[in-house]
C-alpha cells in the first residue's frame, strides 16, 4: 500500500534566478541548493524550484515541453486580512493577479495569483478549517 502523503512538490521553472528571486521578494529563503535546484522547509513537506529542462530530464523526458496552471497551491490563512496581505505581497514580489481576493460561494474568502512560470496559488480563508498555531491544517473529521 502507497502512504496517504506528499512530502515534495517541485515546481519547473524556465529561470532558476529568476524564481528565486520571487520567491525571496515573498519571503522565502531556500534550506538547500544543488546546482539547478533550490529546496524549501515547509511545514512537513518541502517545495522544490528545478529548471524545466533539467526537471524533464530527471523524469525521462528530455527534450520535453513542461506545462503549468493544471494544479493550484494553496495557504489557507486565519483571517481575510491576512489573505489580502499575502496576495498584495504577492503582487509586489511580481505575481500575476488573477483573482482579487473576494468572499466566496463555499462561505470563506479567497482570491489567486501566478507565479511569474504560471504556477497558480491561492490564497485563502477557510472558517471550517481551523488552522494551528504554525498554519498546519487537519481536516477536521
Amino acid at each position: 500500500m502507497t502512504p496517504q502523503r506528499v512530502t515534495l512538490i517541485t515546481l519547473g521553472v524556465a529561470d532558476l534566478a529568476r524564481a528565486r528571486a520571487f520567491y525571496a521578494a515573498l519571503g522565502w529563503a531556500p534550506a538547500q541548493e544543488q546546482e539547478g535546484v533550490a529546496f524549501y522547509q515547509l511545514n512537513g513537506l518541502a517545495l522544490a524550484l528545478f529548471g524545466r529542462a533539467d526537471l524533464a530530464a530527471d523524469q525521462g523526458r528530455a527534450g520535453a515541453a513542461l506545462g503549468t496552471g493544471a494544479m493550484t497551491l494553496a495557504q489557507n490563512f486565519a483571517t481575510g486580512a491576512e489573505v489580502d496581505a499575502a496576495y498584495e505581497q504577492a503582487l509586489k514580489a511580481g505575481a500575476t493577479p488573477l483573482k482579487a481576493p473576494e468572499k466566496v460561494f463555499w462561505g470563506g474568502y479567497s482570491g489567486y495569483w501566478a507565479d511569474p512560470d504560471g504556477h497558480v496559488w491561492e490564497v485563502a480563508m477557510n472558517p471550517f478549517w481551523p488552522l494551528e498555531d504554525d498554519g498546519t491544517l487537519t481536516l477536521p473529521a
